[in-house]
């Protein structure tokens, strides 16, 4: 009886020790798989507006951007859209995401679209925000 007490004892701490001493990559992977608004990678990355996809200089810029983008808020249901999104699709692990961004003066809303799921939220993002940056994507 105290020889399977003490084995669990030291079996309960060596995991103990091995969880809360994980390397700062190992955990960086686990837990951006649970991020609302994860970082793109311009290579995987297909971004249109209008149904005309961007090329070049333009998607670098609107990924970075995005990417720069500092979250805010999520909603429990969507507000109402207005204009013409910039729609942006990826693929995280085995699954299609697709991001419709919607860009406002004061605010930017994106409705994350995977699985068969729909997660709206908020950012702010001075570049996506600017009237200069949707004039130059829209022509």
């Amino acid at each position: 009886m105290t020889t399977w007490f003490i084995l669990s004892l030291i079996l309960m701490g060596s995991i103990k020790l091995i969880v809360t001493c994980l390397p700062t990559s190992v955990a960086d992977s686990f837990f951006s798989k649970f991020e609302l608004h994860p970082k793109l990678n311009e290579a995987t990355v297909t971004v249109t507006i209008d149904g005309k996809p961007l090329e070049g200089e333009d998607k670098i810029q609107v990924v970075n951007h995005f990417n720069e983008a500092i979250f805010l808020e999520q909603y429990d249901f969507p507000p109402t859209n207005s204009g013409t999104p910039l729609v942006i699709d990826t693929k995280r692990g085995k699954n299609d995401v697709r991001f419709f961004v919607y860009r406002y003066n004061d605010r930017v809303d994106v409705f994350k679209q995977y699985k068969k799921k729909v997660v709206a939220y908020r950012l702010r993002s001075n570049n996506l925000q600017k009237p200069s940056m949707v004039f130059n994507l829209q022509n």
